[in-house]
Parts: C-alpha cells; sequence; structure tokens
C-alpha cells in the first residue's frame, strides 16, 4: 500500500510477548507436575517408618467389690510405671488392662472416712493371683502379682 508496515495488532513486540507469556505458562506447568510428582511419590510410598518397638503385655483383670466408693490405683499399659488413680469411684468397680511384661501388677483400695469393707482381686491372664480386704474408716488393701519378662 504505501510502503508503511501495517500493525496487526499483536501488541509492542509481536511475537515476543506472546512467545514470553507461552514461556511463563510451560515452566508453571512443569513445576506443577514437578509438585504432583513428589505429592504422588509420597502418597505411594508404601515404606514404613521405623516405629518404638512393641512391648510385650498381658491381660490383667483387677476387681473391687463392697459398697459405697473407694479410691483405686492401678497399674496399666504405661512403662513408666505410674499408676491410674480413680477418684470415689462406685463399687462393685472391675477394669481390664494390658500390664508390660516384667512389671508388677497391683491394685490398691482405700476406703472413705464412713468405712465399710471392700475387697480387691488380681487376676493375669484369667488366673486369680491374689486377694485382700479392707475395712473401717480409710481401711486399706492391696493386691499384686508378678509378670515375668519372659512371658511364662
Amino acid at each position: 500500500m504505501n510502503g508503511v508496515p501495517s500493525d496487526t495488532g499483536s501488541g509492542v513486540g509481536g511475537k515476543d510477548s506472546s512467545g514470553a507469556g507461552r514461556a511463563v505458562v510451560l515452566v508453571a506447568a512443569v513445576l506443577l507436575l514437578a509438585c504432583a510428582g513428589l505429592v504422588g511419590y509420597g502418597l505411594l510410598d508404601t515404606e514404613e517408618e521405623p516405629g518404638k518397638p512393641s512391648t510385650p503385655t498381658a491381660a490383667v483383670t483387677y476387681e473391687v467389690t463392697g459398697d459405697g466408693t473407694a479410691e483405686i490405683s492401678f497399674l496399666g499399659r504405661n512403662e513408666d510405671g505410674t499408676a491410674t488413680v480413680v477418684r470415689d469411684a462406685e463399687l462393685p468397680w472391675k477394669r481390664t488392662v494390658r500390664v508390660p511384661l516384667g512389671m508388677a501388677p497391683t491394685v490398691a483400695i482405700v476406703l472413705g472416712e464412713k468405712g465399710g469393707q471392700a475387697s480387691c482381686t488380681l487376676a493375669v491372664r484369667g488366673k486369680h493371683v491374689q486377694r485382700a480386704t479392707a475395712m473401717g474408716a480409710f481401711g486399706r488393701a492391696t493386691c499384686a502379682g508378678a509378670l515375668p519378662a519372659d512371658g511364662n
């Protein structure tokens, strides 16, 4: 026409600006695929994490019979040897827990100031081990047994 180049409407720089846009989209797509691959690898990784070795245990049943309430302390599945305390437990009361082998399963009862009578029993793996009775105001009784470390 008159020797002046015509503007095609592609903006300043023509192919350069659309090429830069395509490059940004391409880089974003590659990064997105890389992230998806890492997430997929994490979800599909079936190798188990090394965990704390489990401690062998035995079933221990604690039972307290009587009337009224009592404070009951017993050893459960904690490996540090601390007891669980149940205050003002309604009697009769019974609990079966797992106790680590090598620990001494123990249940202790303390009656309140009103007194009364209550008995504790201890069974290891279903076999009766010990029975004790508390009587009177603030009466106390303890039942204990043994769990050999080898499980026998």
